[in-house]
């Protein structure tokens, strides 16, 4: 529309609707900004298009070439041609591209510091190789520690797990008798595992949790803006230092089960003062109970005596 109209699409379309009342929804189909001429036949669609023109022309309205798309057939192109020259509008056909031109394109822009792939590899780069392979080894040998927290009407609670080089689970747990946000549980469980890993002499840690604004605020990429939590950062970074290869992962919680299990389970009940509880074992039973219980009938015949009877009658 060239009246600079906010609303342009809806006085266009009301515009429209109101010239091909009669063709709407059958020769004509008028949208916000455009509009569509189409034949249920193809032999028809000419007919409709010069049904079309000549109510623009009774209206003196005018159509912008350059916007206007016609679907043609190769075969009806001077067809096309004769009929629209009446309303001073040229057709032209769209040019194929060759596949030629276009490899020819590319190669007229190709980069000159273009080197060709070499396929002999170094021997550093297969030591180099090699000693990656042995770093993620060791990776795989270090100690690790999970840790989470917990907050609801109950009050707070913080769990740690330290997983040993064999794979046994040492859990840790504390109850916090004070009033704190989620993020400072998470940061008390942090320090807290971290503690537990300095008083077992644990020199190489990996570390992981769930809250991810705690794992990167150690990583340094976010940054400490809350005051409450900049001494948190300040004291987690001091013992940060102890270590001599420590590394933070952000991890789904579906994944640090255990510990979020820790720090509910000391939200829940009740503690007067430090309590010590054997480690937990836990087992697993594919069966119920009485199936267990079913104890064998000692009938004096040997054990192979059904296999006999099998192959006698079979």
């Amino acid at each position: 529309m060239p009246f600079g109209l906010k609303n342009a699409g809806v006085t266009y379309q009301q515009a429209m609707v109101t010239l091909f009342h009669d063709m709407m929804h059958r020769e004509v189909k008028v949208y916000v900004d455009d509009m569509i001429v189409k034949a249920h036949k193809t032999e028809d669609h000419a007919t409709n298009l010069e049904r079309l023109f000549k109510r623009l022309r009774k209206f003196q309205l005018r159509l912008n070439p350059t916007k206007c798309t016609f679907g043609v057939t190769s075969g009806r192109v001077v067809r096309w041609q004769v009929l629209l020259s009446e309303y001073d509008i040229v057709y032209v056909s769209q040019k194929a591209i060759k596949g030629s031109a276009i490899s020819d394109f590319l190669a007229e822009r190709v980069e000159e510091d273009y080197e060709p792939m070499e396929f002999e590899f170094p021997d550093e780069d297969l030591m180099s190789v090699c000693q990656t392979n042995e770093e993620e080894s060791e990776e795989k040998e270090n100690w690790k520690m999970f840790f989470n927290g917990a907050s609801n009407a109950l009050g707070h609670g913080i769990g740690v797990v330290l997983v040993s080089l064999e794979g046994d689970q040492y859990p840790v747990i504390a109850k916090l008798n004070f009033y704190c946000t989620n993020n400072v549980a998470e940061y008390e469980a942090c320090a807290m595992g971290l503690q537990a890993a300095i008083e077992r002499k644990i020199h190489i840690l990996e570390v992981y949790g769930d809250y991810a604004l705690v794992i990167y605020q150690l990583r340094g990429e976010w940054e400490t803006c809350d005051l409450k939590l900049v001494r948190y950062h300040k004291y987690v970074s001091k013992l940060i230092k102890i270590f001599n290869k420590i590394r933070f992962t952000h991890l789904p919680r579906e994944d640090n089960q255990m510990a979020d299990a820790l720090a509910t389970l000391a939200v829940m009940f009740k503690v007067g003062a430090d309590v010590k509880i054997q480690p937990i074992m836990i087992n697993l039973r594919e069966c119920p109970t009485h199936c267990s219980s079913v104890e064998g009938e000692v009938d004096g015949k040997p054990w192979y005596l059904d296999i006999v009877h099998y192959l006698k009658f079979q």
